[in-house]
């Protein structure tokens, strides 16, 4: 049977996919919105899996876009594994993955491969950036202050 994890941590779940989605929407990168259906966009889309096992936590993908889905799909299922586009496409979630890698430790997250079969490369995040660090990116004191933006924002 499926065990969830805590409500308590669920929300801390939660709250750390939130801040993985705003640190690579604040490098530019396009992020899956939640509930967002996967044949429309493309970009870095964070999980949660709510499982109280070592399977549970945080986990980010690359998604390519449709088109470059859609062809490497299409060679794959007609057997075409010498088209260009299966490699080209793998060499792009690749790279994709190791620049998110390197975005998310650069901003003090903690990162590792996820090493599941069920998740072949994805990264699991493990924990956010020490609880004192703002994002670089957050507005500083000396910035024009901006409606709706508290500098002292519990959940950063």
């Amino acid at each position: 049977m499926f065990e969830r994890v805590s409500a308590e941590e669920a929300a801390s779940l939660e709250s750390l996919a939130w801040k993985v989605r705003n640190e690579l929407a604040a490098a530019g990168l396009p992020v899956f919105a939640s509930g967002l259906m996967p044949v429309l966009a493309g970009g870095a889309e964070v999980d949660i899996d709510e499982g109280a096992d070592a399977a549970g936590g945080v986990f980010v993908a690359w998604q390519a876009s449709p088109r470059l889905r859609d062809c490497a799909v299409r060679a794959f299922g007609l057997k075409q594994l010498d088209d260009p586009v299966l490699w080209h496409s793998s060499a792009v979630r690749a790279a994709m993955m190791q620049a998110m890698a390197a975005i998310l430790a650069s901003a003090g997250f903690s990162i590792e491969d996820a090493r599941d079969e069920y998740r072949p490369q994805q990264l699991r995040v493990l924990a956010s950036p020490p609880s004192g660090q703002r994002p670089v990116w957050l507005h500083r004191d000396d910035d024009l202050a901006m409606p709706g933006w508290s500098h002292d924002d519990p959940a950063l």
